[in-house]
């Protein structure tokens, strides 16, 4: 079923639980535009809420999964004005605009995939690693790319970088710059398989599929608990574990799986 997002900028899907979001300025190779932000924003935030939407996608059309920023369109303010706003203003929109994009992807009780049919660069590459799973084409690369345009960097690539590969590899991939290939991304653990081109949609919705047949209250659960888990003491992550593990031994989808195992055959999960 097609979702209309408000803008062309965001295609949307939603297929048996699982909601695709597409970023669509292929001839920009899926640059970010403040269109396609606020639309992507608007339906994280609806997804996060929806008990229909069980797994959420994000890719991108075309040859490209995101390049990050506009740099063209910088390139014609290059004299450093952020437009009507002033600083404060812009500092707090892109605080608010990261937080419910990057942040949410990361942040939501549900599955979330990235699939990359090319190029994450730049902010583009830090949604790809907000996600909890990434599929690549086998031509797809990854980048940082803000050195190269005297940027810091946004949208929480420093964090999911650092999180994923450790502070001095995530140093050196700021600094440089340096593109990774799909097969140097799985090594590095930043993409969790590669297919071929061809085959990238398929796979993607093969995988989502399955997240989005899973066990909601357990995915929920599993998410809190290893995303805390990159930043609490042991004992709070001990915790954490005990109390939702004991609220999932009370679920249905506990008890069908608990039956379903003794009768060798698949669960059927019910979110509930």
């Amino acid at each position: 079923m097609r979702i209309d997002t408000g803008t062309d900028d965001l295609h949307a899907r939603l297929d048996d639980g699982v909601l695709t979001l597409a970023l669509n300025r292929p001839e920009a190779r899926n640059a970010l535009s403040g269109a396609m932000l606020e639309a992507l924003s608007d339906q994280l935030g609806k997804a996060e809420l929806d008990p229909v939407v069980k797994c959420v996608v994000l890719t991108g059309m075309g040859n490209a999964f995101c390049a990050g920023g506009d740099v063209k369109n910088m390139a014609s303010s290059s004299d450093g004005t952020v437009g009507v706003n002033t600083i404060d203003v812009a500092i707090h929109r892109q605080r608010v605009l990261q937080r419910a994009t990057a942040g949410r992807l990361f942040k939501m009780p549900k599955p979330t995939l990235a699939a990359l049919p090319g190029a994450a660069a730049g902010a583009g590459l830090s949604l790809a690693l907000a996600c909890d799973l990434r599929i690549m084409s086998a031509g797809a690369f990854m980048t940082t790319a803000f050195a190269r345009v005297g940027f810091s960097g946004d949208y929480g690539g420093t964090y999911f970088l650092s999180q994923l590969v450790g502070s001095a590899k995530a140093r050196e991939l700021y600094y440089f710059s340096e593109r990774l290939s799909a097969e140097e991304a799985l090594r590095l653990g930043l993409t969790n398989w590669i297919c071929g081109p061809g085959d990238l949609a398929e796979r993607a919705a093969e995988i989502a599929g399955r997240l989005a047949r899973g066990p909601t209250v357990a995915y929920r659960y599993m998410k809190e608990n290893l995303n805390r888990a990159m930043v609490s003491e042991v004992d709070d992550c001990l915790d954490l574990e005990a109390t939702h593990h004991v609220h999932c031994g009370q679920t249905s989808d506990h008890r069908e799986a608990a039956r379903a195992f003794v009768e060798k055959r698949d669960p059927v999960f019910r979110g509930v």
